[in-house]
């Protein structure tokens, strides 16, 4: 996990649903990437916990989550 930098953190972040979701799912991921991090939280609970991650790490994550 990081901590976004101080410009970063000033900046709205735009939340995009996973595609793994449907409309009639009611559990979700969404994800909110930046340059410097990527930010995960649940769609059900959009001001609770959110996760922080390097795009590194992100990216080492994803084949996990897909099943692949």
């Amino acid at each position: 996990m990081s901590f976004a930098s101080a410009s970063e953190a000033d900046t709205p972040l735009t939340w995009i649903k996973s595609s793994y979701s449907g409309a009639d799912t009611p559990s979700c991921v969404e994800v909110a990437p930046t340059p410097a991090t990527v930010h995960v939280r649940d769609s059900k609970v959009p001001h609770g916990p959110r996760l922080t991650l390097t795009p590194t790490a992100w990216t080492a994550f994803l084949p996990y989550a897909s099943g692949r």
